[in-house]
């Protein structure tokens, strides 16, 4: 028998490598000679790095690059084991995360230390890069991104104009002739399952910016700020940023990356199943089992579960997927390749402990699953 195994990380309790390591031994408490295939999966957001680096045998480096309210953070990215892709999770230098619930601020958060990643990374003369536009702090259009590149934006008055997304109305002029050439010979893929524009009801600061700080007033300002930037970029660049299909990811960092850098969107558990190579490892798999932190009706909007389970469906392979919470709306995941889905915490318990038992519970659900299968089989 084989079983692939292609979890994503389950948010702050463990990461896709260590889910595959809890799966591999609940299945080998009770199956001990079976064939087990690690596909440690990511789809943009937090844990696509460590899982792009680990199946592909490549290395994180560390960079210390300003933190969203400019503060310094060392930050990771990595090193493809093909030695000419990079991996970034624009999170690590410019994460909400990073910033203390108290302190966040969408009119002054800076994509700065997101610019000061690729920089880097261009030195590592790589011929291209992936950018995870998962759990920005930011609303600045990606404008400190860009300053770090080289870009200068100055208000009427010839000033530099300041960080964060309340400032982007100064905006007078763009200067791209010191933009950093490396950027335009690189290719650029944008790892993200946000099919959001820049600006309006579905733009960025009216879907995401109240988690990352805004309040109503705040929202429309930045909306407004959005806008400005558009309009003066069109000028500049002769392209619209504000009405492409992932613009309004990571605060606005998808319309600088896709109008200033050539970028290009793809959803990021097509990207990981790709570098992967997962659809090879699937080749006579009898199961595959996945999962992540927590599987609900917005798990079909390009999260990791149905991406899997998308491509298991393809050769008949039953697909059960793990959670440590289950919400509304799974039924219409069924329907997508996933065959099961397992809650793995065993009872009513505080977050805080679910979370620091996630592993254990993850391995024990998991063999009571196999014990199941290994019944049907007449393993046992």
């Amino acid at each position: 028998m084989k079983i692939v195994l292609a979890p994503d990380s389950f948010k702050e309790s463990m990461t896709a490598k260590e889910a595959c390591l809890a799966m591999e031994k609940g299945i080998k408490r009770v199956i001990s000679e079976i064939e087990i295939v690690h596909a440690p999966m990511g789809d943009g957001g937090e844990g696509t790095l460590d899982a792009l680096v680990d199946v592909t045998n490549g290395e994180i480096y560390y960079k210390d690059v300003v933190a969203p309210l400019g503060n310094k953070v060392r930050a990771r990215f990595g090193i493809l084991g093909d030695k000419k892709t990079a991996i970034i999770e624009m999170a690590e230098a410019s994460g909400l995360h990073l910033v203390d619930k108290d302190n966040r601020d969408p009119l002054i958060t800076t994509s700065f230390g997101t610019g000061e990643l690729i920089k880097e990374v261009l030195d590592k003369d790589v011929d291209r890069i992936l950018i995870g536009l998962g759990g920005s702090a930011t609303n600045d259009a990606g404008v400190g991104m860009l300053q770090a590149l080289g870009v200068r934006f100055k208000d009427k008055e010839n000033n530099e104009v300041p960080y964060g997304g309340g400032e982007l109305r100064k905006i007078s002029s763009i200067d791209i002739s010191n933009l950093d050439k490396r950027i335009l010979s690189t290719k650029i893929e944008i790892a993200c399952d946000v099919k959001n524009p820049l600006t309006g009801p579905e733009g960025a600061s009216e879907v995401f910016g109240r988690q990352k700080g805004a309040n109503d007033e705040i929202v429309k300002i930045l909306d407004e700020n959005l806008k400005h930037f558009a309009n003066i970029s069109r000028k500049i660049i002769g392209k619209d940023i504000d009405n492409i299909q992932g613009a309004g990811a990571a605060g606005g960092l998808g319309a600088a990356l896709i109008g200033f850098c050539n970028g290009e969107v793809k959803p990021g558990i097509d990207t990981v199943i790709e570098y992967s190579r997962l659809e090879n490892k699937l080749k006579g798999a009898d199961f595959v089992f996945t999962g992540e932190g927590s599987i609900d009706f917005q798990t079909k909007f390009g999260k990791t579960p149905v991406g899997v389970a998308t491509l298991a469906k393809k050769y008949n392979i039953p697909v059960i997927a793990f959670a440590g919470k289950i919400g509304k709306g799974i039924d219409e995941l069924y329907s997508l390749g996933i065959d099961s889905i397992v809650g793995i915490t065993p009872g009513a318990m505080e977050l805080e402990k679910a979370l620091k038992e996630a592993k254990i519970n993850l391995e024990v659900a998991t063999e009571n699953i196999v014990r199941i299968i290994a019944i049907k089989h007449s393993i046992l």
